[in-house]
């Protein structure tokens, strides 16, 4: 594959590391994705290929949670999302995943993704 685009490089970097990452019903794997103006983030089962949990921040129920400083496309509003994919997770029991940022970088939006899910109780 060759890289001409940054979505490219992204992709390509992505792809590396799902050759490492796999999520199983015990341990699923969170995924998250960043554009410029929104946050999303699934939890999946790789075993089955099904998506477990998912939030995202053009959802109605956390469109009221990210008004004033928390924004779709800030790092409070990331913060919101993680906070919320871990409720989300507790309540079907599960409390470890594996992080998959998804060619991101772990900077930003997908570490405060990263860092309020821990705070909320998911371990990885």
């Amino acid at each position: 594959m060759k890289i001409h685009t940054t979505k490219d490089r992204r992709v390509r970097i992505g792809l590396r590391q799902r050759k490492r990452i796999s999520g199983t019903a015990e341990r699923p794997r969170l995924r998250v994705f960043r554009s410029d103006s929104h946050i999303y983030a699934q939890v999946i089962d790789d075993l089955t290929g099904t998506t477990l949990v998912s939030a995202a921040s053009t959802e109605p129920a956390l469109k009221e949670q990210l008004g004033g400083p928390a924004r779709p496309g800030n790092t409070a509003g990331a913060q919101v999302l993680g906070r919320t994919i871990a409720e989300r997770l507790r309540e079907k029991g599960i409390t470890r995943v594996v992080f998959d940022r998804g060619g991101f970088l772990y900077h930003g939006r997908v570490k405060a993704v990263a860092e309020a899910a821990r705070e909320a109780g998911l371990e990885f």
